[in-house]
């Protein structure tokens, strides 16, 4: 026999269970594409500085 959890037990918490204040949507932009693209563009800098101006 399958003993399935029931989906109102997800409705109680755990002990220590404290969950923070929910992001706004600048917030949530800020964090999941601002940062990662910024960070994305720094590391590319730094990758082809080496290959930038060449002296002939």
């Amino acid at each position: 026999m399958m003993l399935l959890s029931s989906p109102a037990m997800a409705l109680t918490r755990d002990d220590g269970d404290d969950p923070g204040a929910g992001l706004s949507v600048g917030q949530t932009i800020g964090l999941y594409v601002l940062i990662p693209l910024a960070a994305f563009v720094v590391i590319a800098a730094l990758a082809g500085l080496p290959y930038g101006k060449k002296k002939k």
